[in-house]
């Protein structure tokens, strides 16, 4: 089980059940969202997530039609996006969690609109767009989301 907050600690929540893998997005969209050079995004089921307190707090941005991201109205701390096409999926902020993750970052999408002033380390893949395994839409993030 996982525990998470926001930066105030306003919103709090908790998820019974497994992250999927850990995917840096580098796109614009992310990057302005996030304020950084990219998200750390992880698949969730939705019904194994659960608000502890706050839930007055969140606020939603559709920031592509059909896609909306989630946070708290009082600090911004991003939180989790979600998808109307695919609503038993949120694209958890996995800087949101306060356990440890012990599961490695699977890949960097978008690096073809990555930050010119962020050299992306490490060893997992990259990818131009989405992964090979990932059809633009299903969950992820992208330009315009």
């Amino acid at each position: 089980m996982h525990k998470g907050s926001c930066l105030c600690g306003g919103v709090r929540f908790e998820l019974d059940g497994p992250l999927g893998p850990i995917v840096c997005c580098h796109c614009p969209d992310c990057r302005k969202a996030q304020g950084t050079a990219f998200a750390a995004v992880a698949p969730i089921a939705r019904k194994g997530f659960r608000l502890l307190a706050g839930e007055d707090l969140l606020a939603e941005y559709e920031s592509s039609p059909g896609k909306r991201r989630v946070f708290c109205k009082r600090c911004g701390s991003p939180l989790y996006s979600k998808r109307d096409a695919d609503p038993a999926v949120l694209r958890l902020r996995v800087g949101a969690l306060d356990t440890p993750v012990d599961a490695p970052v699977s890949g960097h999408i978008w690096v073809s609109a990555q930050a010119p002033w962020h050299e992306i380390g490490g060893d997992a893949p990259r990818y131009e767009k989405f992964e090979p395994t990932r059809k633009p839409g299903s969950s992820g993030e992208a330009p315009n989301n």
